[in-house]
């Protein structure tokens, strides 16, 4: 099975993309999130992947960070979401955002995703509440596989929640808070309030 893709963008479409390793491009669907925040055509990109298996084909889907990837995986344990379902749900709400709503039973939140009706947002509490809530959020990842500590994980998560419906990508998002946590170093960002890391994200990105 084909863990994670480390090579150059071949070729980007819609919901597929090419990825050139060692000569062999691998074709990779994303969903619309992931692809806006891909590398252009010739630059190098790491994807985590997961290797989907049908009788008829063999389906890669690919991932930026690798807690959607670990969420993604959860999803689709679940009956009724099947990988193109679950892949959608990561691309419409950030990650710790849709981790909240499910830990929490938001049906409202959840069944605002399109594909998702009542009974399947129901079944997605009720079959991974439990499992979240018991080993929930390790941070939000960041380039170079940095992580926010457990205390600093809710106001980072909403800032890249507020961000990308301000329409910025969530790769970019994340970047932004990261690049605030370098800045002010650990005290000052670990006592920011949302409100005020918002301010210094969207100062960092004018």
């Amino acid at each position: 099975m084909i863990g994670t893709l480390n090579g150059t963008v071949l070729q980007k479409g819609v919901d597929v993309a090419v990825v050139d390793v060692g000569g062999v491009g691998y074709q990779v669907m994303l969903n619309s999130s992931a692809m806006a925040d891909l590398p252009e055509v010739g630059e190098k990109v790491l994807l985590h992947i997961h290797t989907h298996v049908r009788e008829d084909a063999i389906l890669l889907f690919g991932f930026l960070n690798i807690e959607e990837k670990e969420l993604f995986l959860k999803l689709i344990t679940v009956s009724g979401v099947g990988p193109r379902l679950g892949l959608a749900m990561v691309a419409g709400l950030p990650v710790g955002e849709l981790h909240r709503a499910i830990v929490a039973g938001d049906i409202k939140r959840l069944t605002a995703l399109p594909g998702i009706g009542k009974k399947t947002a129901e079944r997605i509490c009720m079959e991974l509440r439990d499992s979240l809530g018991a080993a929930p959020l390790r941070g939000l990842a960041f380039d170079g596989g940095m992580v926010l500590a457990a205390g600093e994980q809710s106001a980072a998560a909403d800032a890249v929640s507020a961000l990308v419906n301000l329409g910025y990508g969530d790769a970019l998002s994340r970047r932004a808070v990261l690049g605030v946590k370098q800045r002010l170093g650990d005290e000052t960002f670990s006592t920011l309030a949302v409100e005020d890391l918002l301010k210094e994200c969207l100062r960092s990105l004018a």
